[in-house]
Formats: structure tokens, sequence, C-alpha cells
């Protein structure tokens, strides 16, 4: 045996475990390492994972463990229930049953009590009462025999309750009111407990309700207030475009995209309800258009430092010297120079246009695009999706330009505009 050992293995350990490195290796045949590739399009960049094979044949236990456990608990689920059901059910009729004859033994002491206190007064008046008439003896007799009866028939069903398994009681109206009379008075002083402490909380949410409420009408109010505040400035750009505030915000509650978020559903109540509820949900809706129009609309400069060597408007053409209209303004900048997105949006144009040289055009939404021309380089592509601060490229002076700087313009459905008080908002 152990010359079989040091012939065909190296140590005696590696003879205990040859059986597992087999298994293993049958394994590791069946469920080989895998990799797997997933690209960030947003970003472009590309990552690459790598399974084992014991991650490959652990998962797979795990879900023949969930399959397994899974067809258990429905075979569980179908087979015993019913029976676990049936003896529910048995065992309520059970309790129901004691019950019953509980209260009847009760009812039955309770009346037994009573006909032996009947009968003792009844002797007491045969035997104690002086010139009693033969009527009235008579009377006591058959009322005495009576009770008697009674008693020997309680005697009997009494007997019989301990004696017989199968006893059912006849008083089932009496015993059956007795306790649905106790079953109710219970319920009731349950429901008055449950009903003050539903009032109490109640009232606490009230309470918390109105918290609440002042608080995010504050907030909301304040938000409102500030957003209105930083537009102030274009607001007689927007006017001259045909625009008003409003109709942005009702157009930028229903705009999406990847980059600002998905479109507002507005918040309706019911008109018997307080107004101030409607009011608060218009407020957010407001809210949260103005701050949708603050991200989409192109505000701010492209450049770091900046400095405008020429306005939007009429002017003397470089070239010819002839009054021309300039559809942009001008930033001065060296070759090299960083731009920058001002508003997120999608890169529609990236390439050479006849006069601007070398641009990029951005889509905004609501028909705002913003346009850089005479650049040196471009760092995007067309289809791109950009943030504010993205490098879209370098400034240059391709195209029809006397030396280097950026032409910048902001267009509304196509028409360019002044956007002198959307870089100095």
């Amino acid at each position: 045996m152990i010359n079989f050992i040091t012939r065909h293995f190296t140590s005696l350990w590696a003879f205990i475990t040859s059986p597992f490195r087999a298994l293993w290796r049958i394994i590791c045949r069946i469920f080989p390492p895998r990799e797997f590739t997933v690209m960030d399009t947003p970003r472009g960049n590309v990552y690459t994972f790598r399974q084992s094979s014991f991650w490959r044949f652990t998962k797979f236990c795990g879900k023949v463990g969930l399959i397994v456990w899974a067809t258990w608990s429905t075979y569980v689920f179908v087979y015993h229930r019913p029976l676990l059901q049936k003896r529910t059910q048995e065992l309520s009729e059970a309790r129901a049953l004691h019950d019953r004859q509980m209260t009847d033994l009760q009812t039955y002491l309770k009346k037994y009590n009573e006909l032996a206190r009947d009968l003792n007064v009844i002797d007491d008046k045969i035997l104690n009462t002086k010139n009693l008439s033969d009527e009235k003896k008579e009377e006591l007799i058959n009322s005495r025999l009576k009770t008697w009866g009674e008693l020997d028939f309680l005697r009997t069903r009494i007997t019989e309750m301990f004696t017989n398994e199968d006893y059912t009681a006849e008083y089932t109206k009496l015993s059956e009111l007795s306790a649905e009379f106790e079953l109710t008075r219970a319920e009731n002083e349950s429901l008055k407990k449950s009903n003050a402490q539903l009032i109490e909380s109640m009232q606490e949410i009230v309470t918390a309700d109105v918290k609440l409420f002042d608080v995010v009408s504050k907030l909301a109010s304040d938000n409102i207030d500030e957003l209105r505040d930083n537009m102030k400035n274009i607001s007689s750009t927007i006017a001259s475009l045909g625009l008003t505030q409003n109709k942005l915000v009702q157009s930028a509650n229903k705009f999406s995209n990847p980059l600002v978020g998905s479109v507002f559903s507005p918040i309706e109540f019911d008109k018997d309800m307080d107004p101030k509820y409607q009011k608060l949900a218009d407020d957010l809706e407001l809210w949260n258009g103005l701050t949708k129009l603050n991200k989409i609309l192109p505000l701010g400069a492209p450049v770091e430092k900046m400095r405008i060597t020429s306005n939007f408007g009429t002017r003397e053409d470089p070239f010819t010297g002839e009054q021309k209209r300039h559809r942009g303004i001008d930033f001065a900048g060296k070759i090299g120079t960083e731009l920058m997105a001002v508003a997120p949006g999608r890169v529609v144009s990236a390439g050479e246009r006849v006069g601007y040289g070398t641009t990029v055009e951005i889509d905004h939404g609501l028909g705002f695009t913003t346009l850089y021309a005479h650049l040196s380089q471009i760092s995007v592509a067309r289809g791109d999706w950009v943030r504010p601060g993205t490098v879209i490229g370098l400034a240059g002076s391709t195209g029809r330009s006397t030396g280097p700087h950026l032409h910048y313009e902001i267009r509304y459905k196509g028409v360019p505009f002044d956007p002198v008080k959307f870089v100095k908002e």
C-alpha cells in the first residue's frame, strides 16, 4: 500500500485529497471560467469581469437549492394546506362546542340552585304555616311536585353532561343568547378603547399634517422665489422670443432626457378637500418646472475667463469693412483654450461648417441650442450627451476668422438671438 502511494502520489496528503481534486476537475470542466465585457455608454468606459469556476458552481448550486426549496414549499402548500384548514375548522368547532357546554352548565347550575331554594320555601310553608286551607295546601303540594320534577330533570341533564361524550345541550337558545351577550359586551368595550386610540392617533396625524404642510409650503415658496430671482436677468430676452416664464415652466415639466430627469405628473386633489392642498401641489409643480428650466436653459459662460470682444448685432465686417449682422458674441482666447458646455444636452453637430470652420452644436431641449465656432479641436462626437462643464473642444481660428477666438451663439428654434444676458446671468 505504501509503495503504491509513493509510486503514484507525491505525498499521503495528495493521496487523501485526490478524489476531491478529481471531482473539482470535473466541476471546472462543466463550469469553466468565463469573462464578459460591459460598456458604460455615456462615459465610453469598458469593464471586463471574470467569473471563476467556483463562483459559477456556487451560483448553480444556489439556483438548484432555490428550485428545490420552491418545489417543496409549493408541494407543502398545495397538499398540506387543505388538511391544516380542516384540522383548524375541527378545532374551532370543538372549542365552540366546549364553550357552549360550559355556558349551559352554568345555566343549569344557576337554575338548579333557584329551584332548590324554591323547594325549601314551599316545604317551610307547608310545615310551619298554621290554619292552612285545603285548597292552599293542595296548591303548595302541586307546586312542590312541579319544582321537584324540574330539579330531577336538571339533575339528569347535568349527570348526562359529565358522563356522555356526545352530549348536546338542549337549552341552546338560552346559552347562546347568554354567550352572545357576553361577547357583544366584550367587543363593545374593545371598540370603545380602539375608538379612543383612533381619535388620539387621528389628532396626532392632523397635528403632524399641519406641521409638514407648513414646512413644505415654506420650502416650496422660498425655492420658487430664489429660482425666479435667478431668471430675472433673462426675462426680457425670453419675452423677445415670444415666450413667458409660465409657458417655459409647463414645457419643462413635460420635457425629459437622461440628464434632466423624467416628465413631472401634476397632482390633482378632489374639489371637496381643503384648497390649500391643491395650492401646495401647484407650488410643487412650479418648483419642479423652475428647477428643470434652470438646468435646461444654457445659462453661463462657455469659457472660464470671460472677455467679450464682439457683441451680437450689426458691426463692421473685419474682412470687407461693410456693416454686417453678427449672429453671436466673440470671446477672446488663445488657441487651445478649453470650451465648456453650459447646460446638459446632446451634440447634434460636430464638424466643419461653411464660414464657421470647425463647430460643435448642442441641443439642450425646449428649442434651445448652442453653437461653438472656429474651434481648433473637437472633444465630442455627434450623439454624445454632455453635462455642464464638459469640455466640448478647444478654441482656434478655423473658418472665416481673423484670429484665435470663440464665436458663440444661442439659438431658439434655429434662430440666433442676443445671448449676452444668458452669458451674464
